[in-house]
């Protein structure tokens, strides 16, 4: 096979300018903080080393010819008529080239990065186009039927057919790669503008962009999933991308040496702020456009890969597929949503994947919490170390301490000013259960254009979750539900999250998810919707299931309800949709 070829969008100078200016209006000891300068400083340190691998297309940049497409695409997205700092991008597209190049060339324009959720409908699409007000919409080829057929004026698409500019295709033929050649162009005649006027002291390359002068500017608007009405857009800043992604790093410590393989939706919660963090840590991003268990274990086979992010039901994928076997060398795995069970922690240990538990939301950049490895924990069963794995634990290195606090009685009740007297921390006994608040680098600016959510959301100087937990003696917080999802049966509160975790444990039991169902004496009970294991079905039936759980909880708590399916609806990064369910039993 001929080796990949980048096109000239893509190829950097003899001399490469990787050094934005700053404005003479920012003092000497400040430089504001935007990911950006990610990429700049990877391409000075290591410019010849793979920066990204799209194994599908045969494509792989280094870092300075990825500094030098993603220029081009900034120029070319400058160029865009009527342009205007502060003008949001929409990208429709699964995990590509193009995803992570906008996260920093849209940053780089002075645009607000606005990456849409590709499993949604025409509806939703059209709907967060309209909210967002996007002037320039970059889509990949397989989702250009979501694009509204009638869009206002001055709104400009550009399709993508994912070719990287391979040698044979035409430019004509994939719009994108014709964008990013129209952008070197426009670079390379304000080269020569600055050549003429300033002669040797001419800027070349990121010189002839200046850094954000104000690090707290919006720089992405990722929007929420929308299961509980319209999908509401959170606004994060620079200065948030940047230290969100230093946390990551740090967190998951990225290194040089690290081979990030992209199975976490890029445009969910801008990929977690991982298309950035990998950056920072000069490790190397390996891109496939869809969740495949073939793909990804030969990724994980011959790829190198060190890390990588995904929910449990992605793993449970994997531990089951039948290339699964033992690697070479310990592969980190973050796992939100929810903690591996047991069953699936001692299957990803003896494939040396290891589970990492994280926490957070779109509105914190995505994890802003993980649970913490103790010493001890290598002497105690897998069920013990799953239990203690399950919490979700303390905040991480630039977050403010993550608190519990006791919920008003009456939560439409509106809050007085900033007071913070007025939150009330729970008892550190892992019983007394409250809502969990955050502050800090990691909390969202603002929802976009939605006054009223905001106000709700962020409230005495805090950000309010809405998830509901405990707190151990340790500190550590325990997610016991979303506000949403808690079953109130008969006047007793029942924690969907801990019906699932105990039936889960059953030997039998791939997966579950509980929700409330409507009862005409208890008001709700829970009904529990359980997947089995492969050829288990057979071998255990409802009543067996409702045993294992009066065994382990109280008698109220054992769902009233039980259904064995053969799949649990998904959102595109894996977690479950309670809503549908819910619709599900609203329609019985």
């Amino acid at each position: 096979m001929e080796r990949y070829q980048p096109p000239p969008s893509s190829q950097p100078p003899e001399r490469f300018g990787l050094r934005m200016s700053v404005t003479a209006s920012i003092a000497h000891n400040i430089t504001p903080l935007t990911p950006v300068s990610f990429l700049t400083r990877a391409a000075l340190i290591v410019p010849n080393k793979i920066a990204l691998v799209h194994p599908e297309r045969g494509v792989r940049f280094t870092y300075a010819q990825w500094a030098a497409r993603i220029l081009s695409l900034t120029f070319a997205i400058r160029n865009t008529p009527g342009w205007r700092r502060g003008e949001r991008v929409a990208i429709i597209a699964p995990n590509t080239p193009m995803i992570l190049e906008a996260h920093y060339a849209i940053l780089a324009a002075g645009g607000i990065d606005t990456p849409l959720n590709i499993r949604n409908n025409e509806r939703e699409i059209e709907y967060v186009l309209g909210h967002s007000g996007a002037r320039l919409i970059l889509v990949d080829e397989e989702f250009a039927h979501l694009i509204p057929k009638q869009l206002p004026s001055g709104v400009h698409v550009i399709v993508s057919r994912d070719t990287g500019g391979t040698k044979g295709v035409q430019e004509s033929a994939d719009a994108y790669e014709a964008f990013l050649d129209g952008g070197r162009k426009i670079w390379a005649q304000a080269e020569e503008d600055e050549r003429k006027r300033y002669g040797p002291k001419a800027k070349k390359g990121w010189e002839l962009l200046d850094i954000v002068e104000n690090e707290n500017e919006a720089c992405a608007l990722c929007y929420t999933s929308g299961t509980t009405g319209r999908p509401k857009g959170v606004l994060t800043s620079h200065r948030g991308s940047y230290l969100a992604a230093v946390a990551n790093a740090f967190e998951a410590q990225l290194t040089g040496e690290s081979v990030y393989l992209w199975v976490l939706p890029a445009f969910h919660a801008a990929g977690w702020t991982f298309p950035w963090a990998v950056t920072a840590a000069l490790g190397t991003h390996y891109i496939l456009r869809r969740v495949d268990n073939n793909q990804i274990w030969d990724a994980l086979n011959h790829g190198g890969v060190t890390h990588y992010c995904g929910a449990p039901t992605v793993q449970i994928g994997l531990v089951n597929h039948p290339k699964a076997k033992k690697l070479d060398r310990v592969v980190k795995v973050a796992i939100a949503a929810s903690a591996p069970t047991a069953d699936l922690l001692a299957k990803m240990e003896a494939l040396n994947l290891e589970p990492v538990h994280v926490y957070g939301q779109t509105e914190n950049y995505g994890p802003f919490a993980r649970r913490y490895r103790e010493p001890s924990w290598s002497d105690l069963a897998v069920e013990e170390r799953a239990r203690l794995m399950a919490r979700q634990g303390h905040g991480f290195l630039v977050v403010d301490e993550v608190r519990v606090v006791r919920r008003p009685s009456d939560d439409s009740s509106p809050a007085t000013g900033k007071d913070e007297r007025e939150l009330i921390d729970v008892e550190r006994d892992g019983k007394e259960i409250g809502e969990i608040i955050m502050r800090g680098n990691l909390a969202m600016l603002e929802y976009y254009n939605d006054a009223d959510a905001t106000a709700k959301t962020i409230k005495h100087g805090w950000l309010h979750t809405g998830d509901l937990a405990v707190r151990f003696p340790g500190g550590e917080v325990a997610i016991a539900d979303r506000s949403k999802d808690i079953i109130i049966s008969g006047g007793e509160n029942i924690s969907s999250l801990m019906v699932e975790q105990e039936l889960a444990d059953h030997a039998d039991v791939l997966e579950v998810c509980v929700v409330a169902r409507p009862h005409e004496r208890w008001g709700e009970v829970g009904h529990a919707f359980v997947v089995l294991k492969e050829g288990r079905k057979g071998n255990i039936d409802k009543e067996a299931l409702r045993a294992h759980c009066r065994s382990r909880m109280s008698k109220f708590a054992v769902p009233a309800y039980i259904d064995i399916v053969d799949e649990l609806p998904k959102t595109s990064t894996g977690k479950v949709q309670k809503n549908v369910l819910r619709a599900r039993l609203a329609k019985l």
